[in-house]
């Protein structure tokens, strides 16, 4: 049997990894959780976790505490590691930079040289994210993975951070890391901070009579390719499964490119709710946006095969239902 660690598994991204995993292979699979995190994600996976002859169990730890990582790597004994954990929030890293910094330069440091470290020698994807690439001129559109980073928020920049110390410790000590740059991925549990989800939440509240039939929005320009979540946890898996190449890096991304307001107005037209008023709100706009964000997938194809599958109207429609369904069970304010 093989051994996964997923750090970041009470995330979207870990726990639909999780989902994919438990599918998909016989694996019995490790999830790093810190004692605070929210188990919304996993709500599903809590009966039948840390029992014995589970394949799903939990271990405390955080990536800014080097000792716990240190056990976290003997208790799991990992072939497979899928570093996801990460302050993800973009807009939240202008307030938190601190705190965005040390959990995903320091962190990932932690993780990796733990690893290294340890008697293991798994393969290792370290996440780190298109927002790399930041501020993009159209004449460098599709991005591939040669092109010049020029981060637009301190979480951008913690994630040129990541890149970078995914390629350090497979250069220095032969260490078996792949690193991805994952371009714009929602569904279902996508966090509400995110433009996207936070639109289908707002439309949720308006149809539950919750909220007021107005939906307050940022940048509307911004160009994004979507891809769904659960086609990037298939390439995940893909990465470190189908002749997996040590010291590589991969851009990855969904098909479908359309500006953030053509997103919210597909949306909005989901919904039965026809006169939904959208009010421009200062405090969600980025002091600095990286707003052409489209992907060159070719290399991560050529190498694995890997495609998008699932349809943005598809994507759109499940993380609307998903609110849908959290409005109806829970008494949720707008944010």
């Amino acid at each position: 049997m093989k051994f996964a660690l997923i750090t970041g598994i009470t995330g979207m991204v870990g726990s639909h990894l999780t989902d994919y995993l438990l599918k998909n292979t016989n694996w019995k699979i490790y999830g790093l959780s810190r004692w605070r995190s929210p188990l919304d994600n996993i709500e599903h996976l809590l009966n039948q976790a840390n029992k014995k002859n589970s394949r799903v169990n939990f271990i405390y730890g955080d990536l800014n505490d080097y000792s716990s990582l240190v056990e976290c790597i003997k208790q799991s004994k990992p072939n497979y590691v899928f570093h996801l954990a990460a302050q993800s929030y973009p807009k939240t890293s202008f307030t938190e930079a601190n705190l965005t910094l040390d959990t995903n330069v320091i962190g990932t440091y932690n993780l990796l040289n733990a690893i290294n470290k340890s008697k293991f020698k798994p393969y290792v994807h370290v996440c780190s994210s298109s927002e790399i690439f930041g501020k993009v001129s159209k004449d460098k559109l599709p991005i591939d993975e040669n092109c010049s980073f020029h981060p637009a928020s301190p979480y951008a920049i913690s994630k040129v951070g990541t890149d970078l110390i995914g390629r350090y410790f497979y250069e220095a000590y032969k260490m078996k890391v792949m690193v991805t740059r994952m371009f714009t991925h929602t569904g279902p549990r996508r966090g509400d901070v995110f433009a996207e989800s936070t639109f289908a939440k707002q439309i949720a509240l308006i149809e539950a009579k919750k909220s007021p039939a107005i939906i307050k929005v940022g940048n509307l320009n911004s160009l994004r390719t979507f891809a769904d979540v659960r086609d990037a946890v298939r390439a995940y898996y893909m990465l470190l499964t189908n002749k997996p190449k040590p010291g590589e890096v991969y851009n990855i991304g969904g098909n479908f490119t359309c500006k953030i307001g053509d997103m919210l107005n597909y949306l909005i037209s989901l919904s039965k709710i026809k006169n939904i008023k959208i009010l421009k709100d200062k405090k969600r706009l980025r002091p600095i946006d990286a707003d052409l964000q489209v992907p060159n997938t070719s290399k991560f194809h050529r190498h694995t095969g890997w495609k998008a599958e699932i349809k943005f109207e598809k994507t759109m429609l499940d993380l609307l239902n998903y609110w849908r369904q959290k409005v109806k069970k829970n008494n949720f304010l707008d944010r």
